[in-house]
């Protein structure tokens, strides 16, 4: 059990990670999104920052324990909100993509707490 939780916990952390670097490049596809959105300009470097903290956060995890934890929480609650972001832009055929990124963040917590 604790090689999936190291390798599902790596791959969240990557895939947050990628989300988070691209956010902070300002990559036109995820730009063009945002602006669709509606997410105000002045939110995209704390938001991707967030992103990155949240993956640096679930990596120092497998050494600390309790910030895994609490980054894997952020960053479930993030993109939960970006979900309910895109809903409320009536984008309901973008709501699956930040729900992907969830995904593995969730099963790197329920492994956690199995190991």
């Amino acid at each position: 059990m604790r090689t999936a939780h190291i390798v599902v916990t790596l791959l969240a952390a990557l895939m947050a990670g990628f989300s988070g670097t691209v956010l902070l490049m300002r990559a036109e596809w995820i730009v063009k999104a945002l602006t669709d959105y509606s997410v105000p300009r002045a939110w995209w470097t704390p938001l991707g920052a967030a992103k990155a903290a949240g993956a640096v956060g679930l990596v120092a995890g497998l050494f600390v324990p309790v910030i895994g934890v609490l980054a894997g929480i952020g960053l479930v609650v993030y993109f939960v909100g970006a979900a309910v972001t895109v809903a409320r832009a009536r984008w309901y055929s973008h709501i699956p993509f930040p729900l992907v990124y969830a995904v593995p963040v969730v099963g790197a917590l329920v492994l956690g707490a199995m190991v």
